[in-house]
């Protein structure tokens, strides 16, 4: 029975100005368990016929079946699954994969058949114990002589079964004993019913096959048959049965896990090519933790202004010259308002510049009468002592609060101010409390401050009951736009006309946190872009990649792996070395957090979990933008042009 059959088979080499006739109406017919000697000087094309039999390239014209079906109209998939099924290739170089021990050099053809780890690495051991290499299990291919070295290629020849054994020169580059040996090999193989096609240009070689074929210039000029000996196959494996399902989990699993074993094999190379992802998202993270910490103590100083509060001035703004002057609000206005529903508290204020002294010491200081509510509306905090109460404000009590300036002026020597008596404009004022220190920027950080209640401060020191602001602070569930526009037109109509301005915190927080965000993007796409170079960094590094290990992928190829293996294969491992990289910038940037707000007591970075995931997934989407160029170039690699390279 014909395994084999080419008819009128031709193959050209080179362009229509340089083409050469390799292959020249070849017919040949190969029967199940012969084995076969294709014989031949170097250029006659013997190797090019074995190429094509064993479907690593393709014939330019004629018809070549196996089994009685035509290979010609098969897909590069097909092709691959034939190879990986009915082929085991015995190389001159041996063609092992470097970075893989013995037991995985042997298993390699079996991960394309679809075997799992425990299966075929059983069968790979005891091809290797038939073949005498028992010790030598978990030795790579430099740890072996060159002789052991063919005996593992012959294993992983068997290793799908290897229906058709192709043999290249198999001893070319052996010793006399080891080419000896491996040809032992081989006869036995031909017994236990391997069709056996080996292409030598040794005749003594060729002597030890059934049948000799001997071809020249392209031409098949002798065929000469010494023995009638063919043998049943006894060695044959079960194709694998899965679901669609199953099948693609088991090809990504062993993608990854090649992928995986591919970067540990190549530390530095992977090092490097991560480097660019490391310094972006290290970037991104930290940037956007940057601007987290800013936007954060931005908003902690508006809301130590006072949260959710507005304050009513006379006049019609700040650049009004008259507003000074106008004495249009009212205590009454502010007691009005405190009796709205959407107003928690309301406080009148008063302000005025004077003399304050303290026994034999005077300064210049400002004074503010204001409300029992004022300090809580403000998010003024008490270092000692207390603010003064409503009661107080009702009899307009002489107590009075400082601030911190206030006391590390005129109570240098004495760490107690509480109950001592301070003069503001020749009016005796008692310490009841001192605030904290204000850290926010401003004239209020640098001057003197001092607090007292509004009435007193109206009847006891200015003499009149003008007012000069109210402040307010809006209910929590009450949008403070909407507050703003209902104080408007009540004070309007209490007033008859709009004879005020307003200050809302609250659109100075959003317009701080619109700018802080704007700033934020802004830096961030300045650190986006050094990601970008980054996953350009993978592309060409990838590229480089590939072209370094296209033997390797023609290794592959010639041993069953379909394109989306080798595409999928590199895919992963540029997005592994994506997130491999994203990781070590988030932790990167952790560490610089975490050195920058050991030694920054005011000001530390604030890292936002949103976006580290989202720069990790950047990291990941830039592995699979940037990654699949290379991992497509090096699926549609053609076979026998990449086991050609070296």
């Amino acid at each position: 029975m014909n395994i084999i059959e080419l008819k009128k088979i031709n193959k050209f080499f080179g362009t229509k100005g340089n083409c050469v006739h390799v292959l020249k109406d070849v017919d040949l017919t190969i029967e199940k368990g012969d084995f076969v000697a294709i014989i031949g000087q170097s250029g006659s094309g013997k190797s090019t016929m074995m190429n094509i039999i064993g479907c690593l390239d393709v014939p330019t014209s004629g018809s070549y079946k196996i089994g009685g079906v035509e290979v010609g109209k098969m897909s590069k998939d097909q092709l691959a699954d034939l190879r990986c099924k009915k082929f085991g290739f015995i190389f001159q170089r041996y063609n092992l994969l470097s970075s893989l021990k013995a037991t995985e050099n042997a298993a390699l053809p079996a991960i394309y058949l679809g075997l799992n780890t425990v299966t075929r690495t059983k069968r790979a051991v005891e091809l290797l114990k038939k073949l005498n290499l028992g010790e030598k299990l978990g030795n790579k291919p430099n740890e072996l002589s060159g002789g052991q070295q063919q005996r593992v290629s012959i294993a992983r020849a068997l290793m799908n079964g290897g229906e058709i054994i192709l043999a290249d020169e198999p001893t070319g580059a052996l010793d006399s004993k080891s080419g000896e040996m491996v040809m032992e090999i081989i006869k036995n193989l031909h017994q236990q019913g391997h069709t056996i096609i080996l292409v030598t240009h040794d005749s003594k070689i060729a002597a030890q096959a059934s049948r000799i074929i001997e071809i020249k210039d392209g031409e098949i000029v002798s065929d000469v048959r010494k023995a009638n000996e063919f043998y049943e196959p006894q060695d044959q494996l079960e194709d694998v049965k899965r679901s669609r399902w199953d099948t693609l989990k088991y090809r990504f699993m062993e993608s990854l896990n090649m992928s995986v074993h591919a970067i540990i094999s190549n530390k530095m190379r992977s090092l490097l090519t991560m480097l660019g992802i490391i310094i972006g998202i290290a970037s991104v993270v930290s940037v956007v933790a940057l601007g987290n910490a800013s936007q954060a103590k931005i908003m902690e100083q508006i809301n130590s202004m006072g949260t959710n509060t507005i304050d009513i001035m006379p006049g019609t703004g700040f650049g009004d010259m008259r507003s000074g002057r106008v004495k249009t609000l009212k205590v009454s206005d502010s007691n009005y308002l405190a009796k709205q529903s959407f107003i928690d508290n309301s406080t009148p204020k008063v302000s005025d510049s004077g003399t304050l002294v303290y026994q034999n010491y005077s300064l210049t200081a400002q004074l503010s009468g204001v409300g029992a509510e004022f300090f809580e509306v403000k998010g003024r905090k008490i270092a000692q002592g207390r603010v003064f109460t409503q009661d107080e404000v009702n009899s307009m009590a002489s107590v009075v609060v400082i601030d911190d300036n206030t006391k590390n002026e005129m109570f240098e020597d004495n760490p107690n101010p509480l109950g001592e008596i301070i003069i503001f404009n020749k009016k005796p004022l008692k310490i009841i409390g001192v605030t904290e220190k204000n850290s926010n920027p401003g004239p209020d950080s640098e001057s003197m401050n001092i607090w007292t209640p509004y009435t007193t401060a109206m009847y006891k020191i200015n003499g009149t009951s003008d007012i000069n602001s109210i402040t307010v602070k809006i209910s929590d569930k009450v949008n403070s736009q909407v507050a703003e526009e209902s104080i408007e037109h009540i004070l309007t109509a209490l007033h008859g006309k709009k004879d005020f301005f307003m200050i809302n915190s609250d659109s100075i927080k959003q317009t701080v946190e619109s700018a802080t965000n704007t700033m934020k993007l802004l830096i961030a796409s300045i650190a986006v872009i050094s990601l970008i170079v980054g996953g350009i960094g993978v592309m060409n590094i990838m590229l480089v990649s590939v072209t370094e290990r296209t033997k390797e992928i023609g290794i592959r190829m010639a041993i069953g792996a379909k394109q989306a293996d080798i595409l999928q294969q590199f895919l992963i491992e540029a997005v592994l070395i994506c997130l491999v990289g994203g990781f070590m910038g988030v932790s990167l940037s952790l560490l610089i957090g975490f050195g920058f707000n050991t030694f920054s007591q005011d000001f530390g970075m604030i890292f936002s979990t949103a976006s580290i995931v989202l720069a990790l997934a950047c990291s990941t989407a830039i592995g699979v933008i940037f990654g699949y160029m290379p991992a497509k170039n090096a699926s549609n690699l053609n076979p026998i042009d990449a086991l050609a390279s070296e």
